[in-house]
């Protein structure tokens, strides 16, 4: 019995040396306590500059976290620029991001860099950045788990399939969430960062114009709404027209989104899903009802989504420059 105790313990610690060696689980909210503790300090502030001076900051920032960590894991892989123009910035589903949320990391960067050089990385100084919006906007205040390293890796090739689209129904929007280890709670607290920030109009023209073959207009769209849209968004609108996701609190972070969907104002197919399948609609009731829930459940998802595919350890690299390889 000792034999076989003994041989599972060495089993363990074979496994967890093979774990602390490839650098994962090693997330740390101190993790920066002695080699740059003010890097919090240093990044708010550059983020609250940015903040003040572009009113598209906060959505930017906080959507360029989600593009980032669903493709490669949070590596900041997504603000690489390419010259050849095969980034993952450069995906036609990531060509849509504002450039305000790139803007901001590179300026935190700078910052850092200025203080700490070679200490932190870009990875890390996006997932402080959005929590900073996230408050700055309103939203509820976190402890960020720091410690990433920054990826080697960028293609648009690999973004295909890793991205919600607006068409997804509840079962789609689960899968691609559970890929990363997020529950259909965590999803549904996650698709509240549509509290803020826009949409352009062919992401949800179809539920205007083309529905089914006996609905022109979703059924699901409160009507009054709907005529709403079609007036800021005709058919075949420009390009860069783009309508707020929350129309009620467009620019706060708050749970209006999820009492949107239980009024029949989500913008995009994927947002009313969540209230029209029976299978979520109790979730976004509670939110809906609940600001504190919605922010509980918020702050435990995005957590969770900061660890998805991170590097740590001997893995990746501290990127001088966070729009380019160190070589």
């Amino acid at each position: 019995m000792k034999m076989i105790t003994r041989m599972v313990l060495m089993a363990f610690l074979l496994a967890f040396t093979m774990l602390i060696s490839k650098g994962e689980g090693q997330l740390s909210e101190n993790f920066y306590s002695s080699s740059c503790p003010n890097v919090e300090s240093i990044v708010s502030q550059a983020v609250t500059n940015k903040f003040t001076q572009t009113i598209t900051t906060g959505q930017a920032t906080l959507r360029l976290f989600f593009h980032d960590c669903f493709v490669e894991g949070c590596d900041a892989s997504v603000i690489i620029a390419s010259p050849n123009g095969d980034a993952e910035k450069d995906y036609t589903e990531n060509l849509s991001l504002p450039g305000d949320g790139f803007d901001t990391v590179i300026k935190a960067k700078q910052a850092v860099e200025a203080s700490c050089p070679g200490v932190v990385s870009c990875a890390d100084i996006l997932a402080l950045a959005t929590r900073d919006v996230i408050g700055l906007l309103g939203g509820p205040s976190f402890k960020v788990e720091l410690g990433r390293r920054d990826g080697l890796i960028s293609k648009a090739s690999r973004v295909e399939g890793n991205l919600p689209k607006a068409s997804f129904n509840l079962d789609q929007l689960n899968a691609l969430f559970q890929k990363h280890g997020l529950t259909q709670t965590d999803m549904i607290a996650l698709s509240g960062a549509h509290t803020v920030g826009f949409s352009h109009c062919d992401q949800f023209a179809n539920r205007l114009y083309s529905f089914s073959s006996s609905n022109s207009v979703d059924p699901t769209l409160d009507a009054t709404y709907a005529q709403e849209l079609m007036a800021g968004c005709p058919r075949n609108p420009d390009p860069t027209v783009a309508v707020a996701l929350d129309p009620q609190t467009p620019a706060a972070f708050d749970n209006v989104y999820y009492q949107d969907l239980v009024s029949g104002k989500g913008l995009l197919s994927s947002d009313q899903v969540l209230f029209s399948d029976a299978a979520s609609q109790p979730t976004v009731v509670r939110f809906a009802n609940n600001a504190a829930d919605f922010n509980e459940a918020f702050v435990a998802a995005i957590r969770k989504l900061g660890r998805v595919g991170v590097k740590t350890g001997k893995d990746g690299e501290i990127r001088r420059d966070c729009t380019t390889f160190n070589s």
